[in-house]
């Protein structure tokens, strides 16, 4: 796999991301449903390219990737490729919160606000969304 350590994605992740977006799992459907709502005053994104891979789920001011994993990714070399993988986003300043297909189906609540205490907790210091924050810019200095 190319190895590009730009934030950006290169040409194969933008395709890779593109198509994903159109064939998304079920339990990638019931999870953007929620997360493109901003829960938590949060944005994300979806199949956001990032180096040569995908991110199933983003949340740039958190710099967190949210993956949903379902079964196959405990089969063959799937494991030693997440480990890789999660390694690379590591080194590039990104955290990985890993989601099982099966608890998003089973209880997409607790998963919601598993994300969110996540991204929460990786916001910098005075980030807007974070709670006891400063307020917005265009909220400083009216009474």
């Amino acid at each position: 796999m190319f190895k590009d350590r730009s934030p950006r994605g290169n040409r194969h992740a933008v395709r890779q991301s593109r198509a994903r977006r159109r064939a998304m799992s079920l339990p990638e459907v019931l999870l953007w449903q929620v997360l493109r709502t901003r829960p938590g005053g949060l944005k994300f994104r979806h199949e956001h390219p990032t180096g040569g891979y995908s991110l199933d789920f983003y949340c740039s001011d958190a710099r967190l990737a949210i993956e949903v994993d379902g079964e196959a990714h405990a089969r063959g070399d799937r494991p030693d490729r997440d480990l890789r993988r999660d390694s690379w986003l590591a080194a590039s300043g990104i955290s990985t919160f890993r989601v099982p297909a099966a608890e998003v189906l089973r209880d997409l609540d607790g998963v919601v606000r598993g994300i969110v205490a996540g991204a929460r907790s990786h916001l910098p210091l005075h980030h807007p969304a974070a709670p006891g924050g400063p307020p917005p810019r265009d909220k400083l200095g009216e009474e």
